[in-house]
């Protein structure tokens, strides 16, 4: 059976992705990333007025980064050349600028040289571009899913403009969509394909941002699709068959990885437990491995709760402890169990200051020696020499507490790091460490 797109193409050109075939050709055909392209974006100036000059683009996939690339080389009249930081290395840089070089000197043609994956390449591969960007032999514009700041070396950066990319939106993609179902030169307006709003929507919504995906699902979904005669049917049975394995973006390792768990972090820091589960449920969404999540946990009951409630450690051990043993999907409850405890428990991060200032104490003031009183004496030596001479069992003072005893170094001033807040279980830790302080100064 021949496909219902077979004979609109000559050539390679049906056999070519939908995504590919609808590459926009100008900024009239480009939706989203107006922040960037307004009327009174620097970007928008510079392609304007015929200033070209070296960029990165960095954000997710599917956002338009290499079709920008493309256009800007196109509206300036340069040269396109395009390079793939996973496949290439300096021997195809050099030959890429080589070319631009020659094409430069023979017709004066401008080039811009294309890096996609760009933080693929490592401090050479990077350096390799720096002299001839600086004397204007190309136009370097890179594409990057991974922060710039962290993937590209300070040389590189410092000879290119940063611009920013965002996911684009529900209301940008339907209008991919629409676009791709009207268009009879490229798209598939030249078949009869019933797709109603809401299932255009559902559509939209998987794709989750991503252009590229979009078009992908509704390839899939025109060669899944019901048919009555000519009529194409896009209904949702394929719907749900073509996004079946669909996911969330969530990059792994990336940015969006590191955002959504700074995201977590701080819903439950800030005892919101709806927004906590938001962004708990994204990250198993987006393929997140739970027991990554389960560590973060627990390190969240000692940042940010600690004494003020001793139980939210031993709640996220359990969770850990839970999700080893049954695994995926039961025992993710356990994990959102102990992260709705740890957003709704009282606050405290005074263990967590106390521990850092304690550090920067120690690595201030050198490596002072034990008191005698409280040295070890298992020997008898140890005892002619003083060790443990002095010393008060506690146990055996009232209260268990002996008074006025001091256990810094002799040479160092008794510092209090740890300042107890006024929630939860600290209240009363605070209570009890006044009282024992203000014994101390009576002792003494």
């Amino acid at each position: 059976m021949n496909s219902p797109q077979a004979g609109l193409f000559s050539g390679d050109d049906k056999l070519r992705p939908l995504a590919d075939r609808l590459r926009p050709a100008n900024l009239n055909e480009f939706f989203g990333q107006s922040h960037i392209l307004s009327a009174e974006s620097s970007l928008r100036a510079a392609l304007e007025h015929d200033r070209l000059h070296s960029m990165v683009f960095w954000g997710p996939p599917g956002t338009g980064k290499t079709t920008l690339a493309r256009m800007i080389a196109a509206h300036s009249d340069a040269q396109f050349m395009s390079l793939s930081a996973v496949l290439s290395g300096v021997k195809d840089i050099r030959e890429s600028v080589a070319q631009a070089r020659t094409l430069l000197d023979t017709t004066g043609q401008r080039s811009v040289l294309f890096v996609d994956e760009v933080h693929r390449f490592n401090k050479s591969q990077q350096d390799a571009f720096l002299p001839h960007i600086e004397d204007g032999t190309i136009y370097f514009v890179g594409a990057t899913t991974e922060n710039p700041s962290f993937e590209l070396n300070n040389a590189l950066l410092s000879r290119v403009r940063v611009y920013v990319l965002k996911s684009l939106t529900n209301e940008d993609l339907t209008k991919i969509v629409d676009r791709a179902i009207a268009d009879t030169e490229r798209g598939l307006g030249h078949l009869d394909i019933t797709f109603s709003k809401e299932h255009r929507q559902a559509l939209v919504q998987t794709a989750d941002g991503d252009a590229r995906r979009a078009l992908v699902l509704l390839d899939l979904a025109v060669d899944c699709a019901h048919r009555e005669g000519e009529r194409l049917i896009i209904d949702e049975a394929v719907l749900k068959e073509v996004t079946r394995d669909s996911f969330r973006q969530f990059d792994k390792g990336g940015d969006q990885f590191y955002d959504q768990i700074s995201a977590l972090h701080k819903s439950i820091r800030g005892s919101d437990p709806d927004a906590a589960l938001y962004w708990f449920c994204r990250m198993i969404d987006g393929g997140c491995d739970p027991v990554y999540i389960a560590r973060r946990v627990l390190r969240f009951a000692s940042e940010d709760i600690g004494n003020a409630d001793p139980r939210a450690a031993q709640l996220g051990l359990y969770a850990w402890d839970t999700y080893s043993r049954l695994g995926s999907p039961e025992g993710e409850l356990a994990i959102a169990h102990a992260i709705v405890f740890m957003a709704c428990a009282p606050k405290s991060n005074a263990v967590y200051n106390a521990y850092k200032s304690a550090m920067a104490y120690v690595k201030s003031s050198g490596t002072e020696p034990v008191p005698d009183h409280l040295k070890n004496a298992p020997t008898s030596l140890m005892k002619e020499l003083g060790h443990g001479q002095g010393y008060r069992y506690a146990h055996d003072e009232q209260d268990g507490f002996a008074a006025g005893v001091k256990y810094f170094p002799d040479t160092l001033h008794a510092e209090q790091f740890y300042q107890p807040v006024e929630r939860g279980l600290e209240i009363r830790i605070a209570e009890r460490l006044r009282e024992l302080r203000e014994r101390n100064i009576t002792a003494t």
